[in-house]
C-alpha cells in the first residue's frame, strides 16, 4: 500500500493551497481529485479578492501560499476597491483569465516534488482507534496517510437545479461525493445543508458592447491606471486587459420574475439548504426588495481570447427558457445567446463547531476540514482555510505546535476563530466589519505582519525570507528617516516630517515630490511601501491603542481550557451554558467569551474554576 504523510482530498482553491503548504514543510503529500483540468477551477465568479477577500489574499502570499502570484501571473483586469474610504478597507480585485489562472496552479504543484497525484474518486477515510490510518478510493484502492485533508466544496451530496430539473452533481458537468459524504456522516459530525448559485453564461459575440455603451445602456468599467499586485514578490508590471460593463435590472426584468416566481426551487419549495445573504439570487432581489427600481449587474469576461461573458449579479435557478427570456429583458441584451444557464447546487457542510483552532476535528484525530465543506463561500476563504489545514497537518505529522493566528494578527485568524466559535447558520464569508483590529490587519503590512511566522515554521522559503528582509529593513530606515528629517510647517516651524505627516490633508507622496523626504523603495512595490509606512506614521496613536485593546484579549486567550474537560463540573453555569460550551469545546477562555448566547458572568465563572483547578493542582504537586 502506498503511503503519504498528507493526503489532500479536492484540488479546488483550498486543496491547492493544503498540499503546497505542506510540502513546503517536507511532507509527502497525495492530491486526490477527479482531473487535472480542473485544478484550483473558477466555476463561479472568474475574479480574485474584494473587500476584506483581497486581505486575505495578501495573507495567504505573506505566509507563503500560491494564490496571490497565481492572480497576478493571469489576471486581465485590476481595481483597488474602497480608495474614498480609510486605509483599513482598501481591498485588491482583479478579473481572472480563469483557464490560465487553472494551469498556473497546476504547473506550480507539479513543481512541488513532494506532491503526488491521485487521480480518482475519495470514497472514506480510514480510521483506526479514534486517528487517521488511510483513504480508501471508489475503485477500492487502499493509500495510508498520517493527516488527512478534505477540501471538497460543494461536492458532498450535491445536487443541481435548474427550475424543475434536478440532477446530482458538486457543479457543472462534475458528479457527487454520496459515500464520502455519508462516511462524515458515520463519524457523528453535525451535518447541515447549504445552497450557493451561480449566473447564465452569454457569448460574447452575440453582445454589441459599442451599440449598447453608445445607447446608455451599458457603462465601461476599466481597470487603475496603475495596478496593485497581489502578491509582494510580483516584480514586474501588470497590465489590464479587458473592459467589463455595468448595467441594471429593469421593471421588464423584475415583472418576469414576479410572474414566474412559483418555478423558482427556491421560493416552491424545491430547495432546503440555506443560501448566502449578503449574495441574493435575483429572485431574492427582486422579492425581498420590491421596493428598490433596479439592481447592478456586471458583465465580465471570464478570459482574453473565450467566448463565455459572466453575468455578476444574475445568479438564478429559474427553467430555461424563463432565464433567455430574464437575459434578453436587459438592456443591451435583446440578441444574446445563453451558452450555460445559470443554477443553484446544494450540498452537506460540517459544522465548523466540530473543529479545533488548528482546523483538525474534534471527533477525529488527523482529520482536518477547509473549504466550502466548513460552511463558508467564496475562493479567497477556501484558499486561506487550506493553507492553515495544510501547514497544520504537516506540523502534526512533525509533532509541532499548530499554526494558530490570532484576531489581531490576520483576518485568517477572525475567519477561523468565527467559524469554529460561532458556527454557521448560512454561507459565511468574509467582511472587514467582522475584524475589530481592522486598522491593524491592513492590505500593505500583511507581509511585515505574517512573514517572520511563515519563515519560522517553514511555509516561507529562503529567497522570499531575503526579499521580505530587504523591505522590512527599507521599512525600518525609512521610518526613521521621517522622525530625523525636519520640515517647514505654512506657520514656518520646522518640525519632523512623521509629525507633519500626522496633520490633516498631508500625504507622504506629497511630501516627496516636494524634495523635503527622501525615502528608498523599489520600484514595483513602492505604492505598497509608501502605504504602509504613511500608515503606520499617521495613525500610530490610533495604533497603540488597537495593539493594547489586543493585548487585553489575547491575555484570556492563554487561559488554556483542558481538552475533554467536564463543564457540567463548575458550579454556577446553567445547563445551558454548560451545552453549548460541550458542543464548541472552547480551548481558551478568550475563545469561551466570544461564544453567542454565553454571558459574561458565565466566562468569569468558568476562569475563576480552571484558576482554582491549577492553583489545587499545583499544590498536589
Amino acid at each position: 500500500m502506498t503511503s503519504f504523510d498528507v493526503i489532500v482530498i479536492g484540488a479546488g482553491h483550498a486543496g491547492v493551497e493544503a498540499a503546497y503548504a505542506a510540502a513546503r514543510l517536507g511532507c509527502s503529500v497525495g492530491l486526490c481529485t477527479l482531473s487535472r483540468d480542473t485544478v484550483a477551477h473558477m466555476p463561479c465568479n472568474p475574479a480574485v479578492g474584494g473587500t476584506a477577500k483581497g486581505h486575505l489574499v495578501r495573507e495567504i502570499d505573506a505566509l507563503g501560499g500560491l494564490m496571490g502570484r497565481a492572480i497576478d501571473a493571469t489576471g486581465i483586469q485590476f481595481k483597488l476597491l474602497n480608495r474614498s474610504r480609510g486605509p483599513a478597507v482598501w481591498s485588491p480585485r482583479a478579473q481572472a483569465d480563469k483557464r490560465q489562472y487553472s494551469a498556473w496552479v497546476s504547473k506550480a504543484l507539479q513543481r512541488q516534488p513532494k506532491i503526488s497525484w491521485l487521480i480518482g474518486k475519495a470514497a472514506r477515510p480510514e480510521v483506526k482507534h479514534g486517528r487517521v490510518a488511510g483513504l480508501v478510493m471508489d475503485d477500492g484502492t487502499h493509500y495510508g496517510c498520517r493527516a488527512l485533508v478534505v477540501t471538497t466544496g460543494t461536492f458532498l451530496n450535491g445536487l443541481i437545479h435548474i427550475g424543475p430539473e434536478r440532477r446530482p452533481a458538486g457543479r457543472h458537468n462534475e458528479p457527487p461525493s454520496h459515500e464520502l459524504a455519508e462516511s462524515l456522516r458515520s463519524f457523528g459530525f453535525d451535518i447541515g445543508r447549504l445552497k450557493t448559485g451561480t449566473p447564465p453564461r452569454l457569448h460574447r459575440d452575440s453582445i454589441d458592447f459599442e451599440r449598447a455603451v453608445r445607447e446608455g445602456h451599458f457603462v465601461e468599467e476599466r481597470g487603475d491606471s496603475v495596478p496593485q499586485p497581489f502578491s509582494f514578490s510580483t516584480t514586474s508590471g501588470l497590465r489590464n486587459q479587458i473592459t467589463c460593463w455595468l448595467l441594471h435590472t429593469t421593471e421588464r426584468v423584475h415583472d418576469l420574475v414576479r410572474e414566474h416566481i412559483d418555478q423558482s426551487p427556491l421560493y416552491n419549495g424545491q430547495i432546503q439548504g440555506i443560501g448566502p445573504r449578503y449574495c441574493p439570487s435575483l429572485e431574492d432581489k427582486v422579492m425581498r426588495f420590491p421596493e428598490r427600481e433596479r439592481h447592478q449587474i456586471y458583465l465580465e469576461p471570464e478570459g482574453v481570447d473565450v467566448d463565455e461573458i459572466y453575468v455578476n449579479g444574475f445568479s438564478m435557478s429559474l427553467p430555461r427558457d424563463v432565464q433567455e427570456l430574464l437575459v434578453r429583458a436587459l438592456p443591451g441584451l435583446q440578441d444574446a445567446v445563453v451558452l450555460r444557464p445559470g443554477y443553484a447546487v446544494e450540498y452537506d457542510f460540517v459544522q465548523p463547531t466540530e473543529l479545533r483552532s488548528s482546523l483538525e476535528t474534534h471527533r477525529v484525530q488527523g482529520l482536518f476540514l477547509a473549504g466550502q465543506i466548513n460552511g463558508t463561500s467564496g475562493y479567497e476563504e477556501a484558499a486561506a482555510q487550506g493553507l492553515v489545514v495544510g501547514a497544520n497537518a504537516a506540523l502534526a505529522v512533525l509533532g509541532k505546535e499548530p499554526l494558530v493566528l490570532g484576531r489581531d494578527e490576520a483576518y485568517i485568524g477572525v475567519m477561523v476563530d468565527d467559524l469554529i466559535t460561532r458556527g454557521c447558520l448560512e454561507p459565511y464569508r468574509m467582511f472587514t466589519s467582522r475584524a475589530e483590529h481592522r486598522l491593524l490587519l491592513r492590505i500593505d503590512n500583511a507581509d511585515l505582519r505574517l512573514t517572520p511566522l511563515g519563515y519560522r515554521i517553514g511555509l516561507t522559503d529562503r529567497d522570499e525570507w531575503a526579499r521580505f528582509s530587504a523591505r522590512q529593513d527599507r521599512h525600518s530606515r525609512n521610518t526613521r528617516t521621517l522622525e530625523r528629517t525636519l520640515v517647514r510647517t505654512e506657520e514656518g516651524a520646522r518640525i519632523s516630517a512623521s509629525e507633519r505627516l500626522r496633520r490633516p490633508g498631508i500625504v507622504l507622496e506629497g511630501l516627496i515630490a516636494s524634495g523635503e523626504v527622501h525615502l528608498e523603495f523599489e520600484d514595483v512595490s513602492r505604492s505598497l511601501e509608501v502605504a504602509s509606512i504613511e500608515n503606520d506614521v499617521k495613525y500610530a496613536g490610533y495604533l497603540r491603542r488597537e495593539r493594547a485593546s489586543a493585548e487585553r484579549t489575547r491575555r484570556q486567550d492563554r487561559k488554556r481550557v483542558p481538552d475533554l474537560f467536564d463543564y457540567a463540573r463548575v458550579p454556577g453555569l446553567s445547563r445551558e451554558v454548560v451545552q453549548r460550551f460541550s458542543q464548541v469545546r472552547p480551548e481558551t477562555v478568550g475563545q469561551a467569551s466570544r461564544i453567542p448566547g454565553v454571558t459574561p458572568a458565565a466566562v468569569a465563572v468558568l476562569a475563576a474554576f480552571l484558576e482554582r483547578s491549577a492553583f489545587s493542582e499545583a499544590d498536589r504537586a
